[in-house]
């Protein structure tokens, strides 16, 4: 029963965030001994926000459940990051920075589905957070998720205008002694060609009237959010009811901004097409420049005719380029399909950090299967993949560079080195805001937990 309670919380706590990671040298290691029994009570408070004992048992469980382990950190440590967090979110609403109940509410559903179809119902449910009712336990976990949320977006405030110039990064690296230098491991670089498969017209319009018919049930009365969760198939909202909160800067695709934003409150546009399928909107709220909406997104079928098209034509591509009538790159910019990658010669950036170097023990594991034995310059076979939309597609990927660990060089791995010094820039301009921030908002901490030594004056003494 315990195990169940644990597996049931841990779906809960997935979605709250630690403010910051835990820095095991920020108090004196003060154990609190496990063997002493505690009534679950007020251990701090933080402007309107509270900490309890139970919280910091807690986040323990949260970091054993995402394996990171819990040698060495004591209840001290981790009451000093849950006070942060409060510290943010507390600033948060000063600072008005909104956070839609609606997008609280998606996350909510969410959990809670997940939850109840492990446990049976939401009766079960609340019996077992000891909770007197539905509308309880709803009302414990949106405040828990509001205040998480507002903790992100006010640590996000914080960083957002910390910016850092080549003479700073210059200075970063001379103060870090020789022996101290980091190691970066293995990395390659990649390129990769794709080709996509053609989908018929027929395709195309039973999807448009798929979404005609779902436009005409919620306008009669059905609800959007349950359409969206049956039947959209975009991973990202589909649990959520199809929600997003967007403004003009929101790095969605053209089409879609353009009709989210053509709109009113409560309008749902026509099926409109973009390169993941074809969508409608409904438009739940306008505030200024941001809109919270729900999507609905289909995507049409591929026939297997249209695969074996698509593996004929990059079978060929692949030939001509082995055979040296036409070089990898050169293939890329005139064949591929893929629009981000086809116009730097299929050129494959790093989304973690926008260069085109891959560490191998980081890389996707998808794709580290395709890579890792490739040598420099060797093409794979072709091969079928699937985008995040799930959208069938076929690719050959090459090696186009290999670069041994080594240890770090200013110019070759200026960009790796400019992230590191933008983080500990960014790590001072929260530290000094929490330190300015503790100053003017009522805290008070509770019992032993006075006996803490925290870096930051959360006592102030």
């Amino acid at each position: 029963m315990e195990k169940r309670f644990y597996a049931l919380l841990l779906v809960f706590l997935s979605t709250t965030l630690f403010a910051q990671e835990i820095i095991k040298d920020t108090v004196k290691p003060i154990q609190i001994p496990k063997s002493k029994q505690k009534i679950d009570g007020i251990v701090a408070t933080v402007g309107d926000y509270l900490v309890l004992d139970s919280d910091i048992d807690k986040s323990f469980l949260e970091l054993t459940s995402t394996r990171n382990s819990i040698d060495g950190i004591t209840r001290c440590q981790m009451i000093g990051k849950l006070l942060e967090e409060r510290l943010y979110a507390h600033q948060a609403v000063q600072d008005s920075i909104v956070v839609s109940d609606a997008e609280i509410n998606g996350t909510l559903e969410e959990k809670l589905s997940v939850m109840i179809e492990q446990i049976g119902s939401m009766d079960k449910l609340v019996k077992f957070f000891k909770k007197n009712s539905e509308e309880e336990l709803r009302s414990t976990f949106f405040d828990v998720l509001k205040m998480s949320r507002l903790a992100s977006e006010m640590q996000k405030k914080i960083v957002e205008k910390v910016e850092i110039t080549p003479e700073e990064v210059r200075n970063y690296f001379k103060s870090i002694p020789k022996a101290d230098l980091p190691v970066f491991g293995d990395e390659v670089e990649v390129a990769q060609i794709v080709i996509k498969p053609k989908i018929s017209d027929e395709e195309k319009q039973k999807v448009i009237d798929k979404l005609k018919e779902l436009k005409r049930d919620v306008i009669n009365g059905s609800s959007f959010f349950s359409k969206a969760v049956l039947y959209s198939q975009d991973p990202g909202s589909k649990s959520n009811g199809g929600y997003y909160k967007m403004n003009r800067k929101t790095p969605f695709v053209k089409e879609f901004k353009d009709v989210a934003f053509s709109l009113n409150e409560g309008e749902i546009s026509e099926p409109f097409e973009t390169e993941f399928g074809y969508h409608i909107i409904l438009v739940e709220k306008i505030r200024g420049q941001e809109v919270d909406l729900r999507h609905i997104l289909l995507i049409p079928k591929v026939s297997d005719e249209a695969l074996k098209e698509a593996k004929d034509e990059i079978t060929e591509i692949r030939k001509r380029i082995l055979a040296g009538d036409i070089t990898f790159g050169d293939a890329a910019r005139a064949s591929s399909d893929e629009k981000e990658t086809k116009n730097n010669g299929g050129q494959l950036v790093n989304p973690r950090t926008l260069d085109t170097r891959f560490d191998l023990t980081k890389m996707d594991p998808s794709l580290y299967s395709q890579v890792s034995n490739l040598k420099q310059g060797e093409i794979s076979v072709p091969f079928l993949d699937t985008d995040q939309t799930q959208k069938k597609m076929y690719k050959i990927i090459t090696v186009t560079n290999r670069i041994p660990s080594h240890t770090a060089d200013y110019a070759q791995d200026f960009l790796k080195i400019k992230d590191l010094a933008l983080k500990e820039k960014q790590f001072k301009a929260i530290a000094k805001w929490t330190n300015e921030k503790i100053k003017e908002t009522f805290i008070k901490i509770n019992g032993e937990y006075r006996d803490c030594l925290f870096e930051s004056n959360w006592l102030k003494k």
